[in-house]
């Protein structure tokens, strides 16, 4: 993609609505634009971002044998009168009537949704267990939305929710996703810790959140120092397997807390204890049979008798994972995006547009990373190279490849990681082209 046609707008000053970075950074970077309070547009940049979380989350789920579908964004009313949590849910509901005076809802989650689709076409344990997901729109009406995307109105999030005949396949499940989590937001780049969470009424110790360090970060983060050196996935494990004793080596480094994450409630010994600031990006949820009892969601077991099925919910914050990588990884001129996420691997900046040798040598290496496979934005604008340099900078692509009169006399690209300290690589194209391939 070529800057100077790309739907870009860059802004130099900070916008003085943004009270944190990653808000500040998204605007800044033509990443976002808002809507109304708490609504926003996603720009190109900032929808290429949203697509690259989306689908390693999307590759991860089918690996873990969840089953995509898509739910509708507006939902009965009904289903939630009938599971209790219309009336209990609160203002946060985006309540509605269509033009037969229906009581609908723009939904804040699915679990009644779902619900009623497994009761209406799953009857045998034979059919279990099932984990079925969707990537999808919610809208929660918070009073107060701040913080850009972290703590917006509409968001874009992964739900997935299991179904299981007993506890044995219910606790499968939940550890499944337990992993699952673990392998998804390593793919990002990111370093995520699963912190237990107050499991409500339920009871028991089977819900996490899952948190990634961020000095700006929300939530307090109490975990064994052991975690933040250890690699919980340095060894291929297979979803078939018994996962309890992985999870149960996994969750003894980290602290256990309650629902506002007390240090005094944590386990880990203070010589060994790591306290700091993350964001929650994830959280898994066993809640039993609380939806397929009030909604008579049952199958027939071995015996043929008629059982309640067990169920587990699933989230991952798809929107807000853009937010909080970029409050985990940002230095004083911008963004610095991990690869798998990046909007673009490379930005190639030609440092004279107009010299003829400049944009030989670069339209030579646009091409060929287009031909390559290599996602790029060419900035070809009639700019300064400071603010060419400024631009690639605040927008943090992993790769930067400058090219000047001088360089291109001598046939070298200067190559630079973005972040990274000392100076560029003098390369030539083809070798610019083999670096970031075999990356």
């Amino acid at each position: 993609m070529r800057l100077s046609s790309y739907f870009l707008p860059l802004l130099k000053e900070n916008p003085t609505e943004a009270q944190i970075v990653s808000h500040r950074l998204m605007l800044r970077a033509g990443m976002i634009r808002q809507s109304s309070a708490g609504i926003y547009t996603w720009l190109p940049l900032g929808h290429r971002v949203l697509r690259k979380i989306e689908q390693i989350v999307r590759e991860e789920m089918d690996a873990a044998g969840c089953q995509e579908l898509l739910m509708p964004a507006i939902q009965p009313a009904e289903l939630w009168q009938e599971s209790g949590r219309y009336d209990a849910y609160g203002k946060e509901m985006l309540r509605i009537t269509d033009r037969h005076d229906r009581a609908m809802l723009f939904g804040p989650t699915h679990e009644e949704v779902i619900t009623d689709l497994f009761r209406t076409s799953v009857k045998s344990y034979r059919d279990l267990p099932k984990n079925l997901y969707q990537i999808q729109w919610k809208f929660r009406d918070e009073v107060r939305p701040r913080f850009g995307i972290m703590r917006g109105r509409e968001f874009l999030m992964k739900d997935n929710y299991s179904f299981d005949l007993d506890f044995a396949g219910a606790r499968h499940s939940y550890n499944k996703m337990f992993l699952a989590y673990l392998r998804t937001f390593r793919r990002m780049g990111l370093t995520s810790i699963p912190m237990r969470a107050d499991s409500g009424a339920i009871g028991g110790d089977m819900s996490h959140e899952f948190i990634v360090l961020a000095e700006t970060g929300e939530s307090a983060v109490f975990c064994d120092k052991a975690w933040l050196d250890a690699d919980p996935l340095k060894e291929t494990i297979d979803y078939g397997a018994d996962l309890q004793p992985f999870v149960d080596r996994w969750t003894s480094l980290y602290a256990v807390t309650d629902d506002k994450h007390d240090p005094k409630a944590c386990k880990v010994p203070a010589e060994r204890l790591y306290e700091g600031r993350g964001i929650e990006v994830g959280h898994i949820f066993y809640f039993g049979n609380k939806y397929s009892k009030a909604m008579n969601a049952r199958v027939t077991d071995e015996t043929g008798a008629e059982v309640f099925v067990e169920m587990g919910s699933y989230g991952i914050g798809v929107s807000r994972l853009a937010g909080a990588v970029i409050e985990a990884s940002h230095d004083d001129k911008g963004i610095i995006w991990p690869a798998p996420i990046a909007p673009f691997t490379l930005g190639v900046i030609n440092l004279r547009s107009g010299d003829a040798a400049c944009d030989a040598m670069a339209g030579d290496l646009y091409a060929k990373c287009q031909k390559a496979g290599i996602e790029v934005l060419y900035d070809d604008r009639n700019e300064r190279a400071g603010v060419k340099f400024a631009s690639m900078d605040l927008i943090g692509l992993p790769w930067q490849a400058a090219i000047g009169p001088r360089g291109a006399a001598a046939g070298k690209v200067e190559l630079k990681a973005r972040g990274a300290a000392g100076p560029a690589e003098e390369l030539s194209v083809d070798a610019v082209i083999a670096r970031l391939s075999a990356n």
